[in-house]
């Protein structure tokens, strides 16, 4: 047997150990969910809850950390009141698009591919896009600014998982079947490095990359993306000397306190003074003017400060519970054959599971510093009004789930092999 036959069992073997591993946890204490799908919407009551604690903390947290700026005058009000305003267009939103069977976002495909990618490169047209602290990744339209990398990643998770279910035979029994995808994550990584935005280009690259493996895309096809993937971060990464430089500083951050390791300092500080149970909800000390950023990027290290580590374990528990369900539902999803609807499921969770736990790596000085908010909680109008988009998707791919095996007649998901 050759050595390339060898490598080809072992990665068989441990893409099978991975798909049980996940099987399994999908299929974890599942709620029958055929029953009382019958009539109206079907909602996942956990998913829900999870979903309402978190956007209820994002709310309370950019309250605590606007009191630095100026004890809720001006500056402190305004934001808070533009991240409420981005809550309910995103609820708004959500409900909405909790109405629309996915079988439109189907047909829609080519078109939301095109316009998340025209939305990427449009940001490079002179006077239309807003610079911040180096990054062209805003359009201004007066009244608001909007990242549009936030919907363009969502189209593109949307549009991959509609690939994936339309062509899925394709996709697994053939190299070639994954070409599309393939050009789709050079192109949109090309515009996003260009911007810079490093953080959503592995977030995003990530997560279709997951998407095909769940969905069980041919071996070799795999082998190939994680070397291309490999080979493009490390590149990605030494194509600029910041970025370098983050990564030499995020593992010694007190070498220079005062320079590259300034953030990173006071949040590892505001999370260490943080103890078991927190300096209490207001009460932190780094967000006032050491701690840039707060109510973004380092949001998660001002919670830790004011709510400690009790409070640090009840925030990865709703973040668990969130992304469970989500594979609950993938696997709801596959076992009814509604393919784009597991698809979906499966990629929005990743996203939101990765990009929590790259965030919190961050605040805490696992990983260098990547500019990727708090799902749900940071502050954001784009980054909450996608992310509750995606929230939506995940609800309907639920209730047709739930429809679906009602109509077959099927009560335990565990019933049925994958």
């Amino acid at each position: 047997m050759s050595l390339w036959q060898l490598n080809a069992r072992g990665w068989q073997s441990l893409g099978r150990f991975g798909s049980r591993g996940l099987q399994w946890l999908a299929d974890r204490n599942v709620v029958d969910g055929a029953k009382d799908a019958t009539s109206g919407i079907s909602l996942d009551r956990s998913f829900l809850i999870a979903l309402v604690a978190l956007l209820s903390i994002g709310l309370v947290m950019v309250a605590s950390t606007t009191l630095g700026m100026g004890d809720f005058t001006a500056a402190g009000r305004g934001l808070l009141i533009r991240q409420s305003g981005a809550v309910v267009v995103g609820l708004i939103a959500m409900a909405v698009l909790l109405m629309v069977p996915l079988r439109h976002f189907v047909a829609l495909r080519n078109a939301i591919l095109i316009a998340s990618i025209l939305s990427l490169a449009v940001l490079f047209i002179p006077g239309v896009a807003h610079t911040v602290n180096g990054a062209t990744r805003w359009i201004d339209l007066g009244f608001v600014r909007v990242q549009v990398s936030e919907f363009a990643r969502l189209g593109m998770i949307v549009w991959m998982a509609a690939y994936l279910g339309v062509h899925l035979e394709k996709v697994q029994t053939r190299i070639r079947g994954m070409a599309a995808p393939v050009g789709v994550i050079m192109l949109a990584s090309t515009l996003l490095l260009m911007q810079p935005d490093y953080g959503n280009t592995l977030v995003l690259g990530a997560t279709l990359f997951a998407m095909a493996w769940l969905m069980r895309a041919q071996l070799q096809t795999m082998l190939m993306l994680m070397v291309a993937g490999g080979a493009l971060a490390v590149v990605g990464v030494f194509s600029a000397q910041y970025r370098v430089d983050r990564l030499l500083s995020f593992s010694n951050p007190f070498a220079d306190p005062f320079g590259d390791g300034y953030q990173l300092v006071n949040a590892l500080i505001a999370i260490g003074t943080g103890g078991l149970f927190g300096r209490g909800l207001g009460e932190g000390v780094q967000k006032l003017a050491y701690l840039p950023e707060a109510h973004t990027d380092f949001i998660f290290a001002v919670y830790a400060e004011e709510f400690g580590l009790f409070g640090v374990i009840a925030l990865l528990g709703l973040y668990s519970v969130l992304v469970w369900r989500g594979f609950v539902i993938a696997r709801m999803a596959w076992v009814v054959k509604h393919y784009t609807g597991a698809a979906l499921a499966w990629g929005i969770s990743t996203w939101i599971g990765m990009q929590t736990l790259i965030n919190m790596g961050v605040n805490m000085g696992l990983l260098p510093t990547k500019g990727l908010t708090l799902p749900l909680i940071s502050y954001g109008g784009s980054a909450i009004v996608a992310t509750l988009l995606a929230m939506g998707l995940i609800l309907r791919v639920h209730h047709e789930a739930s429809r679906a095996l009602a109509d077959a007649g099927i009560e335990d998901v565990r019933e049925v092999k994958r």
